[in-house]
């Protein structure tokens, strides 16, 4: 999914992000605004995980979630 295409899903997925990564505030949230390389940074920084890991579980979340709110 690109950032074009994840940004206009952005607001019918935030809740679904919230709910998969709940270190993430809603601030964060606000100012990522369905960039998916923002999304992957904060998955890292906040979970402490390699940035490999981070960016297969974002591309794996939203990989899944695209289908069910296009």
């Amino acid at each position: 999914m690109n950032d074009d295409i994840l940004g206009g899903m952005w607001k019918q997925l935030k809740g679904q992000v919230k709910q998969q990564w709940g270190k993430l505030t809603d601030d964060d949230l606000e100012q990522i605004s369905g960039h998916k390389d923002e999304v992957i940074g904060l998955v890292q920084e906040r979970y402490g995980w390699e940035r490999e890991k981070a960016e297969m579980e974002v591309n794996d979340f939203f990989d899944r979630n695209s289908n069910r709110s296009a």
